[in-house]
């Protein structure tokens, strides 16, 4: 293979957070003619992506969990040490022209090798504030590429390497971005969406259908309720949706979310990074609860951004009790102008060309490794 085309080699975490992102980037390099390979960790394909990659690599990493245990620490030390082990020679093999990380513990391994065999690395940052693994790995990267304009700990002599690219969204995110808002009458559907992402979804199941159920008849009757529950959850949510007369579609995962967000007047997710950059792109108005215990409040500083822009309205999970959800429902589908107008800011802020940004800030790190 010619130099000027070698592969990109991607490093993901196991979450949607993460790999979401890096499946963008793998669509748009694979446009460009780029081979892609990617390294995660032992959890494997569990959105049933079919991840756009030559070749999924799995490498062992470890999370440092608690500081004040040190056989555990000496246990990730050594599954840390194994990885970079197997990354030195995944990346002797690969020839890679650049390595791109995604965030998460299972990019340490790779980027160290990346950094000791003189591979340029980049990093993409998909929240608003710089995730603890990224902070690692930040200062021997010649780029950060960061979802927001300001970023929480990318200052200093970081702030140098940071590039504002947007938080790239997979193709069909990009598809569905092409639905109109539909339009809300008076006496019609209401279209519903609640999820709750890879983690906190149990709030959800517990609160929304109480919710529900003390809303007026008339509203919960043009209810369609499309919503995401732990498989432990599902029948519960089931009973009280059907208890208060809604109908709903109650499941642990939903492969076409793009879709049903696309086809939604509303809806209440967490704010991962992902879910707020598609909520934005597609330009639908939305609640968001932030995940309370979420590392450096990142769910929260996320929220907030889409909510300053009146794209959304941000409740934190202490503040939203079920009766206060419901006023809040009741308030907006009682103003299908202000959710409209909510759809329009969020749309405003999406970044549907993040993907060619990033692609172009690879391209670009890899031609100058050439020079």
């Amino acid at each position: 293979m010619p130099a000027d085309r070698a592969p990109i080699l991607l490093a993901a975490g196991g979450t949607g957070g993460h790999l979401f992102p890096a499946y963008a980037l793998a669509e748009e390099l694979a446009r460009r003619g780029r081979a892609v390979d990617l390294v995660t960790d032992m959890r494997g394909d569990r959105y049933g992506t079919g991840f756009p990659a030559r070749t999924v690599y799995r490498i062992p990493s470890a999370t440092p969990g608690s500081k004040k245990n040190p056989l555990a620490l000496a246990r990730v030390a050594v599954t840390l040490a194994r990885g970079v082990h197997q990354a030195r020679n995944l990346i002797r093999t690969l020839k890679p022209a650049a390595v791109v990380g995604f965030g998460g513990y299972p990019t340490v391994p790779p980027l160290i090798a990346a950094r000791l065999l003189g591979v340029p690395a980049i990093l993409h940052e998909q929240n608003a504030v710089l995730g603890r693994a990224n902070r690692l790995l930040a200062r021997p990267a010649v780029a950060v590429a960061t979802s927001f304009r300001a970023t929480r700990y990318l200052d200093g002599a970081l702030a140098d390497k940071a590039r504002f690219t947007g938080n790239p969204v997979r193709d069909v995110v990009i598809d569905a971005a092409k639905t109109p808002y539909p339009t809300l009458t008076a006496d019609g559907p209401i279209h519903l969406l609640v999820f709750g992402g890879s983690q906190g979804a149990r709030f959800f199941s517990e609160a929304v259908p109480q919710a529900l159920a003390n809303l007026a008849p008339d509203l919960r009757h043009r209810l369609r309720v499309v919503q995401q529950a732990r498989p432990e959850d599902v029948a519960a949510v089931e009973a009280a949706t059907a208890a208060a007369e809604i109908r709903a579609e109650i499941a642990p995962f939903f492969k076409s979310l793009p879709e049903i967000m696309a086809s939604s007047h509303l809806v209440i997710a967490r704010a991962g990074a992902s879910s707020v950059a598609e909520l934005a792109v597609i330009g639908r108005p939305s609640i968001l609860v932030p995940l309370p215990h979420s590392l450096d409040s990142d769910q929260l500083e996320n929220a907030a951004n889409l909510a300053e822009s009146g794209g959304s309205w941000c409740i934190e999970q202490k503040d939203l009790t079920p009766l206060r959800l419901a006023t809040e429902l009741g308030r907006l589908f009682a103003e299908p102008g202000m959710l409209g107008a909510a759809a329009a800011k969020a749309k405003a802020e999406g970044r549907a060309d993040a993907v060619r940004l990033l692609a172009d800030l690879v391209e670009e790190v890899a031609a100058a490794r050439l020079a």
